[in-house]
């Protein structure tokens, strides 16, 4: 199957449909999100776009089931991500969902191989004696298996962020959720990050990334644009020059 087939799936992995969130808090009710609807197929590498306080961390939160809509159905691979109990989600993302943060958010008391093997110990799915020759694997894809056995401060930051990919991929999910991924890089990290992340999308993976900056929503496949908790309008970048 080529890339481009892979938009034609005849369900989304992804499909929220009439998503609100509001927050609440101080003088009135914040609405964060409004009746969103929004279809992510499998294969499609998506930029979610728009000004700071538009929704974008909110809205990948949602997928991620790291927060609860106020109202309407988050579905995530024919899960209901919206109504699973918290220990059930807790499992549900660790198996189907890998994250990565701008902060990156390694573990700093433990080694790059260690921090990548973590979520493997917390999910069990992969045999003890497995692990670590996993771990080494994934961080010789993603080009920094020799810092294996080094810690996270000793790192740049572009070195931190390739060992937090890696660690989102620990468990093989379908769907990489990626929030401002680029956001703490310098331009020439930021550009090889993003290089990776068009690669793992070629090999079959579908990734959701928030951003604010143009050159990264140049390499997604589909730009969409948040304005004031709503979708603003869905750009597809396939056959741009």
């Amino acid at each position: 199957m080529q890339p481009q087939d892979r938009f034609e799936s005849p369900s989304p992995l992804v499909n929220l449909r009439g998503v609100s969130k509001t927050y609440a808090g101080g003088a009135a009710p914040f609405p964060a999100l409004s009746d969103v609807d929004l279809e992510i197929r499998a294969g499609e590498f998506v930029a979610i776009a728009g000004q700071s306080g538009s929704g974008k961390s909110t809205l990948l939160n949602l997928i991620a089931g790291l927060d609860r809509p106020s109202r309407g159905e988050v579905m995530v691979d024919g899960h209901a991500v919206h109504s699973l109990s918290e220990r059930a989600l807790s499992r549900w993302r660790g198996n189907h969902v890998g994250i990565v943060f701008q902060f990156f958010q390694l573990m700093p008391t433990l080694t790059a191989a260690e921090n990548v093997m973590l979520p493997m110990d917390f999910c069990g799915r992969w045999r003890a004696s497995e692990r670590r020759p996993r771990a080494l694997e994934l961080l010789q894809r993603l080009g920094v298996a020799d810092q294996a056995d080094k810690f996270p401060a000793t790192l740049s930051g572009g070195q931190q962020q390739r060992v937090a990919v890696a660690r989102a991929l620990a468990n093989g999910p379908r769907l990489l959720l990626a929030d401002e991924p680029t956001g703490n890089l310098d331009s020439r990290s930021a550009d090889a990050l993003l290089d990776l992340l068009a690669s793992l999308v070629r090999d079959g993976l579908t990734i959701a990334m928030v951003t604010h900056e143009p050159t990264a929503m140049a390499r997604a496949s589909r730009v969409v644009h948040l304005a004031d908790g709503r979708l603003a309008d869905t750009r597809d970048t396939r056959h741009a020059a």
